[in-house]
Order: C-alpha cells, then structure tokens, then sequence
C-alpha cells in the first residue's frame, strides 16, 4: 500500500506519532494506502514553516508568484489522468466525473488566481482637496485551509491558490477520508519550484488536528468547508482570538420548477443537481419543489430517468453514479432513508444498497439514487443535509408558497429556479434567502463571483476579489496634498 507523508517546510515528513490510519477505497471496502495519524506536534511543525515563510513570500512580487502558481497549473494539467484515477479511486465518484471536472476546475483555481493578482488595483479617495486616501492590502498571514472529503482536490485548491496568491502562506488539512490527491498536490508543488514552508499538508484526523490548527495563535484566517456542527465549533474557537472566519457549511438546496419550464431541461438538470457525485456536492438540490399543476408529469419523467442511472465501478467509463465516500456516510444516507419511510414518504425509486456486477466492488459502499415523495415541508427529511444520492419532490401552489417552502429550513446556501418568464426569474431570485440562485441552470462556475452561504450555511464568500480580499488586511493611508 502507498504510504502518505506530510508536507512540512518543503519536505516529506512522517508524523510525530508514527502512526497511521487506513485510507478505504469505497467501491471496494478494502484499505489501499496508509494516512499519516497527526496530531499537535505536526501541526506546529507546519505552522512555524509556514510563520517562518511568510516574510520572504509576502514580499515576493506578484509576478514571481503568479508565475509559481502557473507552473503549479501546468503540472497539474500534466498529470491529470493520474490525479483523476487518484481522486476516483479515493472518493469513490466515477471516474469520468473526476476526470471531467474535479481535476480541469482544480487547475483553472490555480491559472484564474495566479494572473487576477496581475491586475489588482487599489482605492484612492480624494477628501477635498487637503488630503489623498489611499488602500493598500497586505496579506494577513500563516493561514489554514480544510477542505472537504466529497471534491478533495478541487475546494482545496479553491482556497491554496488565492491565498497562495494574496502572499498568505498555509498549512492545510485535507480530509482524512480523502487525503490522497492533495498528497499529490504537495509533490507538485514542490516540483513547481514553490519555496519551502509556503505551502504546508498535514494529514491526519479531524479531531486530532483540526484544533489544534484552528485554535494555534500563529493562525491568522481560517477557510473551511465542511459540517455545519464543525463550522460552527471552529467559530467558537476562532472568535476569542479574533481569527479571520470564512465558512462554506452545510445546504439543503431547493429547486424550484414553475409549470412554464422547459421541461426537458428541468428534469435533465434536476437530475444532475439530485445525483451528481452520488448527492455529495453541498450545492445538490436535494429538494425539488414543483407547480402543482406539472408535478404529476414531473414526477414521472424525474423517476423514469433516475431508474436508468448506471450504478456501478468508479472506473468503468459508463458509471454514472459510484460508491458514497465511507461507511459512516453509507450507514448515514440509510438510515436516512428509513427514518423518511417513516415519516410517511413514498420511495418512488430506489432506497436501498445498490450491488453493480463484477466481483471487484462486492463489497463497495453503493446506494440506489432514490426519490422520496409526499412528505411535508417541515419534516426532518426535508429539513435536515441527507449529503448522499437522496432527493425529495414536493408539489406548491404559487410564487408564494414557492418561496416560503424553499426558505423554510435553516440553511441558505443555494438553489435554482426554473421558468421561461423572465419577471418571476428575477422576482424569485431576489426573495430566495440564499448566497447562490442558478436561473435554468446549476453549478454553472464563473470563477469571478462570490460564492457562499447565509443562515446555518456559513460566513463569507470564496471566489473572485472576495478570495483576494479575505486572505488580506485593508490598509488606509492618509496623506496631506501640500499647498502651494
């Protein structure tokens, strides 16, 4: 099995403990590489690397690190069919999926970042005519970056390269469950040329590490993306010692289908927002709330066309849905379907194990796509992050009750609206209690535009110049103009 290590000042290093802990493939149930067992000692290795870093790179100008970061892209362009098959093997998403889209958006993070410092510019406030402000932005910091188990090397990379950029330098915490592509990334990056202890990967279990990291004093900005319940432990932590906080939490996305939709396309894409990476994107639209008046020819075109999803191998090529990411999460989205068999609902498809052929992944963590109808909007399905392929559909009657039954949870990150009158996509868009509202559309990217949660769905934006500016410190200068 391969033996990960972290990546501590530039170098491989094993952790202080010794210890490791299995990393599962989920499409086989079976152990494939050995993860580092971190802990505290790791952790402050890599934050004074990181501290001891900072000076020189924050310095370095912008062209110097913009041109690190494209070396970085380029490599990972290079290698993308061997971090693709890492990412598949790891996770469990089909390999097409990775291949298609984990990996080309984790290079573009890399290329958007490293040529929008290039062309940064700064406010300048004449205050009468007696004096010039003018802001300047420093990067804060060491800084830490946790990323998620369901796109790994993708919203890991989302938050290393502005921060790369900004001048920070980071220590980062990928998920235990999915460590192996950012073990990858740190081989690339010192390959790339980038100086040691500007970027720095400790591996490890959350709870041994995770505190530690964001509760260490040479921290100065936490991005985490992750549980709500971990969002939420990581601002207790971080606001006594005044830590920047940006947190991209948890979701429980509505899609909202008017009886004027194009059908087709609503079902096609409902499809895709439901099930894409097995219902593990935090921006899935888990609900799907649809005019009483189309709902009944919905429901049958939606569950016709979920039936014919291929379950099977990741690395098959006509796999359309693989294996959930753990056994944790597999026993979880179970259980979760049994409790809403309780609450009444009516499993239109799916809901149970799914066993594809072949005797390689007899024992892999594979669940049915399921579609759950008739049950009310209050109820604990319809209310609480199911994170797998699970998706409910619910008819409204109304713009109204539309939007009321979509903001009826204590989430708020995203959700799409489907219809052809222009008014309403607008009218619907500004009423939904959201960060993110797709018209027609989902998870259409547009690497400039703030992205992020409101309510129990986090704090701050990821993205664009709302990136840049979290991994730095305004800094207002006032000059007197000298009369003449």
């Amino acid at each position: 099995m391969t033996t990960l290590t972290n990546f501590i000042g530039g170098e491989a290093v094993p952790p202080a403990s010794g210890a490791y802990i299995d990393d599962i493939e989920p499409a086989t149930g079976r152990p494939y590489a050995r993860v580092p067992d971190s802990d505290a000692r790791d952790v402050d290795a890599a934050v004074a690397a990181a501290r001891g870093a900072f000076p020189a790179w924050s310095r370095t100008t912008a062209a110097e690190r913009s041109r690190l970061l494209l070396a970085i892209a380029d490599r990972l362009r290079d290698a993308a069919p061997e971090l693709a098959r890492a990412e598949s093997v790891d996770t469990g998403k089909p390999l097409k999926l990775a291949a298609s889209v984990d990996i080309p958006r984790s290079e573009s993070n890399f290329r958007f970042f490293a040529t929008a410092i290039l062309h940064t510019q700064s406010e300048l406030h004449a205050t009468d005519t007696s004096h010039l402000n003018y802001t300047l932005r420093r990067p804060v910091g060491a800084v830490a970056c946790i990323a998620p188990w369901n796109l790994p090397l993708y919203l890991l990379t989302w938050k290393v390269a502005p921060a790369l950029a900004a001048g920070c330098t980071v220590v980062a915490k990928p998920s235990e469950i999915t460590p192996m592509t950012a073990f990858l990334l740190s081989r690339i990056a010192a390959d790339a040329g980038l100086p040691p202890g500007v970027l720095n990967v400790v591996h490890g279990l959350g709870s041994k590490t995770g505190p530690p990291l964001t509760g260490h004093p040479g921290i100065a900005a936490i991005s985490f993306t992750g549980g709500t319940q971990t969002g939420r432990a990581i601002a207790e932590s971080a606001a006594p010692r005044f830590k920047k906080l940006a947190l991209e939490l948890g979701g429980k996305n509505a899609s909202l289908v008017f009886g004027d939709a194009d059908m087709e396309a609503a079902v096609r894409t409902g499809l895709l927002g439901a099930f894409t990476n097995q219902g593990q994107v935090c921006h899935c639209g888990s609900r799907i709330l649809v005019d009483r008046a189309a709902y009944a020819a919905y429901v049958e075109r939606f569950v016709a066309a979920t039936r014919t999803l291929r379950v099977g191998d990741p690395l098959e090529a006509d796999t359309e849905q693989g294996a959930v990411v753990s056994k944790a999460q597999y026993d979880k989205v179970l259980a979760a379907i049994d409790h809403a068999r309780g609450e009444g609902g009516t499993i239109a498809c799916g809901g149970a194990p799914a066993r594809p052929a072949g005797a390689r992944c007899k024992d892999g963590l594979f669940i049915q796509p399921t579609v759950i109808l008739d049950l009310p909007p209050d109820c604990r399905t319809n209310q609480e992050e199911i994170f797998g392929p699970v998706v409910t559909i619910s008819p409204f009657d109304g713009e109204d009750e539309a939007v009321a039954i979509a903001n009826g949870t204590r989430y708020g990150l995203s959700a799409s609206v489907w219809t052809r009158d222009l008014a309403r996509a607008h009218r619907v868009a500004d009423r939904l209690d959201t960060g993110v509202v797709w018209v027609n559309s989902w998870m259409h990217r547009d690497l400039r535009v703030p992205f992020g949660g409101i309510k129990d769905s986090g704090v701050g934006r990821e993205g664009g110049l709302e990136a840049l500016h979290f991994f730095t410190d305004p800094k207002n200068v006032c000059i007197p103009v000298p009369e003449r």
